[in-house]
């Protein structure tokens, strides 16, 4: 239970390859679910508190948030080197399990670019679609971040591991790319995360330890726009005050490319966001 307004229940869900973790919220029970998809490095937690705002919003349907493979409480399945491809599969696979022909489906980062896969690929599954923080890079910087952003990590017998996870989630709140400190990548619309939330937030990086890679190597190796016209669901960017400044950048672009796309801004809190998603998923028909 995230507060004393939502419960937020947690269960493992198997398919072929192993055990999927997810979090859920009970909903409208004729209403279709909406599947959320969390950014790297973390899992379904950083997602609670919109779970709880949409929750508490009229006509709210199921809310269902999976950790990827290798993310979180997920068992660590991918292969070495997985492209989004086998991300969107591996949710395709979930939702089979799950018994879900059809849902709508919000992304923020990682999770925004399988969105925009599993909608480009299984369009007769996804109804609506909802992108939170979405681009592509120029191949210089596409090749700086594979290169440098998300390295391979294991334990060792000094335990260093556990300083540069630490160091590692609180950097992204001051630069982008982390590893770039020069003032032109400071990160200024971006609060760095309280004592708890950093804790909490290294606690899950350090559970995938020597997985979290993959899915933001893949993230970064993916070009959305290649696959943005192969989508007819109806989709929405959102475009929140105190997100990078790259990816507010492109929505423009992105909703251009789309069958019926469109940009929707918002503030820097959680209420806005999930009052404008519940607006465009219409919860009050």
């Amino acid at each position: 239970m995230s507060d004393g307004h939502c419960r937020i229940d947690r269960a493992f869900i198997r398919v072929e390859d192993g055990l999927i973790h997810l979090r859920r919220v009970d909903g409208r029970a004729d209403a279709r679910p909406l599947v959320l998809l969390h950014a790297s490095p973390g899992s379904s937690r950083g997602l609670e508190a919109l779970m709880t705002a949409l929750a508490a919003t009229p006509g709210a349907p199921p809310l269902i948030a999976p950790d990827m493979p290798g993310n979180g409480d997920s068992d660590a399945f991918a292969p070495d080197s997985p492209d989004i491809g086998w991300y969107a599969a591996a949710l395709i696979a979930l939702l089979d399990a799950m018994r879900l022909d059809q849902i709508d489906l919000y992304g923020t980062h990682t999770g925004a670019r399988v969105a925009c896969e599993v909608a480009a690929a299984h369009p007769d599954r996804i109804c609506r679609l909802i992108f939170d923080g979405i681009a592509d890079y120029p191949d210089d910087m596409r090749d700086l971040l594979l290169r440098n952003y998300a390295p391979e990590m294991t334990p060792d017998d000094h335990g260093t591991q556990f300083v540069w996870a630490f160091h590692f989630v609180r950097d992204q709140a001051l630069h982008f790319p982390h590893f770039l400190r020069d003032p032109d990548h400071r990160l200024l619309s971006r609060a760095v995360p309280s004592a708890p939330e950093l804790h909490a937030s290294v606690v899950e990086v350090l559970k995938g330890l020597t997985s979290y890679h993959k899915a933001y190597r893949a993230a970064f190796a993916y070009r959305a726009a290649d696959r943005m016209r192969a989508i007819h669901a109806p989709a929405m960017l959102l475009s929140a005050e105190n997100e990078l400044p790259t990816l507010r950048a492109a929505n423009a672009g992105f909703a251009a490319a789309l069958n019926d796309g469109r940009v929707e801004v918002v503030g820097r809190e959680i209420l806005p966001k999930a009052t404008a998603i519940a607006r465009f998923l219409d919860w009050s028909a």
